[in-house]
């Protein structure tokens, strides 16, 4: 080899030593007590802590084990359930957000709150008129009933009538019931968005108080 390429060489596998050297030296005891080193991360070591030194000799940090299959899943379910649960309060900040935004204080919470619920009422009101209204078509039926007295029987189409009044009052009843039940979900609702409001009206309160104070 002649001496210009020999230097050539020899600067080229200087070079690689002291790249491998600056990125530090990786030392463990495998499983049959065997001191090893490389400059990257030792296989025979992946189920054990590797030290990573600097090329002065000191502890540039400590390689943990490779996580077995089992420590990997539960690795990656703790991972998923921080991800969810940083989801879960993003959406939560988002929502409040959304809230304060369109209740500033309590009087407009008040405000919605109250049309809300007035809305339902109007609803039952109009269930409830319709059932004075089939009282009055069923006291009608009743009354031509009195024609027919056993053992005469009643034409088919007034029993039909009958039955249908029937099936009309208890319809309305229970789509009353189902609006009383809703009003209440309502109510609960605003129950609970108005205690998650004062809790941020007062302090965006507080936060704005001391910027009051310097101006």
């Amino acid at each position: 080899m002649s001496g210009p390429i020999r230097l050539a060489c020899t600067c080229l596998l200087a070079g690689a030593l002291t790249g491998a050297w600056a990125e530090g030296i990786y030392v463990c005891v495998d499983a049959k007590g065997r001191r090893l080193t490389s400059d990257r991360p030792i296989p025979e070591c992946a189920d054990r802590e590797q030290k990573q030194m600097n090329p002065s000799g000191t502890l540039r940090r400590v390689v943990p084990p490779t996580p077995t299959a089992t420590e990997r899943a539960e690795i990656d379910a703790r991972e998923k359930k921080a991800a969810e649960e940083q989801q879960r309060s993003a959406e939560q900040k988002r929502v409040q957000k959304l809230l304060v935004a369109r209740y500033p204080n309590q009087a407009a919470h008040d405000a919605d709150r109250a049309k809300a619920l007035q809305a339902i009422d109007g609803v039952i009101a109009s269930a409830r008129k319709r059932i004075v209204e089939l009282a009055a078509d069923r006291k009608k039926l009743d009354d031509e009933s009195e024609f027919y007295k056993a053992p005469k029987p009643l034409p088919a189409q007034l029993k039909r009538q009958l039955e249908d009044n029937d099936q009309q009052v208890a319809a309305q009843q229970r789509f009353i019931a189902a609006q009383e039940d809703e009003k209440k979900r309502i109510a609960a609702r605003y129950d609970e968005e108005l205690a998650r409001l004062r809790q941020v009206w007062a302090q965006n309160q507080a936060a704005a108080m001391p910027a009051a104070v310097t101006r």
